[in-house]
């Protein structure tokens, strides 16, 4: 089993074109396989849980709960997408989504998910969320886990 040739680009183009909510997160599509998706979403101040004062200063505010754990649910979900019938016209709904947070990102996200099971009408992800810390080194911020119901044609 194997996603279409330009499965991620076409992915990328929807989120750019249709999805209001992803594109203005800035989200881009780095892999995109069957049982594995990895998302991002460079690190922004509009995204922070420190409003903007007008002040462009150096310092770096933790990146808001929410928007980590946006990331952590498309991509397990876009994990699952290789695992429904016609990758394209079939759906699916987040049923529950469980969110660890580790540590405050103040980074770009990276967000690695796999799949854990992709069963007839539920799938689980795992995710991992990463960000770069101010002196560049890539760390854990959270990991997740989402069930999602899966519709199939």
């Amino acid at each position: 089993m194997s996603l279409p040739d330009g499965a991620a680009d076409a992915l990328q183009h929807y989120i750019d074109t249709h999805h209001e909510f992803l594109s203005w997160l800035d989200v881009t599509v780095d892999d995109l396989a069957v049982g594995r998706a990895v998302l991002s979403i460079p690190y922004q101040r509009k995204l922070t849980n420190v409003p903007w004062t007008g002040d462009d200063g150096e310092t770096r505010h933790p990146v808001q709960g929410g928007v980590a754990s946006t990331l952590i649910d498309t991509a397990g979900g876009m994990a699952l997408r290789g695992h429904l019938d016609d990758v394209v016209e079939d759906g699916m709904a987040t049923i529950t989504l469980n969110v660890n947070y580790l540590e405050a990102a103040t980074g770009d996200l990276t967000a690695t998910a796999e799949v854990v099971r992709a069963g007839t009408t539920v799938g689980v992800s795992e995710v991992l969320l990463e960000s770069e810390t101010p002196d560049g080194e890539v760390e854990p911020v959270a990991v997740g886990t989402g069930a999602y119901r899966l519709f199939r044609s």
